[in-house]
């Protein structure tokens, strides 16, 4: 190696080091109410992960300049050294892009009122991923970005660089703050990371399969099959939430037609018309009520499919006419890691009847110490139907939301410090903190 590419890279990867040293731990980056914060074992899992990024990172960068220093870089050519260091800095990005990533949900809790929200959607997705008796969750967090699609990186997939993330990070569109409705696309995503938990996926596409092998309609099972992983997420939705999701759904899809009738089978989602339609069909079927067939003849009217071309009209006859049995299929379906449980069971649909939501309403109405005592994703669905009956404006939603959001955070927060408290003094244990919001 020449001695002007030795110098060259010495300085490159001493600057690299440099710039790491500007990689703080995310605590010691952002500023933020307490009650706008992610939970301390969110906070700890990123902060694992990072600090083991910095350290392998900061090691590679040492160990080259070690390299340099020593006799095997003399027989080496400046391009197999630069080759070399590419690689360390490839690294280097990497490990750069997994600090974004968390960056990116811990940077807006220190907005006003954004950051509480956030916090209060993180107790409420944790809310509605629980499932103690199957699985035991893993922390959630969430942040807002543009655009009107959700999404989310699941606990344990890999971060850039190979790395297993140690949260599920939720994605939820801005544009959805602040009303029930933010309730469809969280619930949505955390559905994916249930089924994640659960398996449900490939159990459903071995069914699915066995089902399109049997010579009926094949055709309609293989887009089941292709769509499942987006319909098993907006199935947990709706059973989390009801009616608040569906409703939720066409917000979001409540495009141009040729959006709305586009058949891409490249993607896993449904197209949105029959989406929709499937979503009555399943909250029909978890929750027998008329809304359901009125929601799905209004969509229907929304967007006709009279000046659809034969073939895609065609499409929608079959998949509506299969719907029923696979809607069926779905709600019963036993998959091992439920012990013999079918996700309508598991998920407990009962105590979230249409007819149930409006009695608590009607219990909570005006008495918003009430509708905080109930669990985040019942509550939700309570809001929803309320609104979903014209019980509730969207202003007065919004503020109840708003409302609810803000307990949610503060009372986390405040069981958190006295869980604290209580380890550090025993007499602490048992007492209550009644937030006031």
């Amino acid at each position: 190696m020449t001695p002007d590419a030795r110098n060259l890279l010495s300085q490159e990867a001493r600057a690299l080091l440099t710039r790491l040293s500007l990689v703080k731990p995310l605590v010691l980056q952002e500023t933020m109410v307490p009650a706008a914060n992610v939970s301390d074992t969110a906070s700890a899992g990123m902060e694992r992960a990072l600090g083991s990024g910095r350290r392998a990172v900061r090691a590679l960068v040492r160990g080259f300049l070690d390299w340099l220093r020593g006799d095997g870089s003399v027989r080496a050519t400046d391009a197999q050294a630069q080759r070399r260091f590419s690689l360390v800095r490839m690294q280097f990005n990497l490990m750069l892009a997994q600090f974004d990533i968390f960056a990116d949900a811990y940077s807006q809790r220190s907005e006003h009122d954004i950051g509480v929200w956030l916090a209060g959607l993180d107790v409420a997705a944790s809310d509605a991923l629980a499932l103690p008796d199957y699985y035991q969750s893993p922390p959630l967090v969430c942040y807002l970005d543009r655009g009107i699609g959700a999404a989310i990186r699941r606990a344990r997939t890999r971060l850039p660089g190979g790395t297993p993330s140690p949260v599920a990070i939720v994605r939820v569109p801005r544009e959805r703050m602040v009303g029930s409705g933010i309730a469809s696309s969280l619930m949505h995503e955390v559905g994916h990371q249930a089924a994640a938990l659960l398996d449900l996926v490939s159990s459903l596409r071995q069914t699915l399969r066995g089902l399109a092998s049997s010579g009926t309609d094949a055709g309609t099972w293989k887009l089941w099959d292709r769509w499942i992983s987006e319909i098993v997420a907006d199935f947990w939705s709706v059973a989390r939430v009801g009616i608040t999701s569906t409703l939720g759904l066409m917000g979001v899809v409540s495009l141009p037609p040729p959006f709305v009738f586009r058949v891409n089978l490249a993607d896993p989602h449904p197209m949105p018309w029959i989406r929709v339609r499937l979503s009555c069909a399943i909250g029909a079927s978890l929750f027998p009520h008329e809304q359901w067939q009125r929601l799905s003849q209004l969509w229907g009217s929304l967007y006709p499919v009279d000046d659809l071309d034969a073939e895609r009209r065609n499409l929608l006859v079959r998949l509506e006419n299969n719907m029923p049995a696979f809607v069926e299929m779905l709600v019963g379906h036993r998959p091992r890691l439920l012990r013999g449980a079918s996700l309508r069971e598991a998920l407990r649909v009962d105590e979230r009847q249409p007819a149930e939501l409006e009695r608590l309403y009607r219990r909570v109405r005006g008495r918003p110490d009430r509708l905080r005592r109930l669990s985040p994703s019942l509550a939700f669905a309570v809001v929803g139907q309320a609104r979903a009956n014209g019980e509730l404006s969207p202003e007065g939603e919004a503020a109840t939301v708003s409302r609810l959001l803000r307990h949610w955070a503060l009372a986390d927060t405040l069981r958190a410090a006295e869980s604290c408290a209580a380890a550090q003094d025993p007499h602490q244990a048992g007492r209550e903190f009644a937030p006031a919001t």
